[in-house]
């Protein structure tokens, strides 16, 4: 491949914070796939999967995910208020990591 500065052509450099929100933002929906994720931030699959294992420490296959467990004899109603705060706040960490990827990309296209 012919280089420019060093860097292959074709090659897009992704900065650390840009990298780190698209590992939380993999880690805030339990259900989705890395394969949606890098969709819904237009990287290649395999990029965000050696992101995720970077931030790992290099250990394939540990998605890791917190979970809410119900406290024992405890009001159903604050049980499902604290799944709903979670809830709020993943949704807002998703928001704002897509707003930066937004960001990132206007600047990259110049818009």
């Amino acid at each position: 491949m012919v280089q420019e500065n060093g860097v292959p052509v074709g090659m897009k450099h992704y900065p650390a914070e840009f990298k780190a929100d698209a590992v939380a933002l993999y880690r805030s929906r339990p259900g989705a796939t890395i394969r949606s994720v890098a969709g819904d931030l237009g990287v290649n699959t395999e990029k965000l999967r050696n992101w995720i294992r970077a931030a790992d420490g290099r250990r394939p296959g540990s998605h890791s995910t917190q979970t809410v467990a119900p406290r024992a004899g405890g009001d159903d109603v604050q049980t499902e208020l604290a799944a709903a705060r979670k809830r709020i706040r993943e949704l807002e960490e998703e928001r704002d990591i897509l707003r930066k990827a937004a960001r990132y990309f206007a600047g990259e296209t110049r818009w």
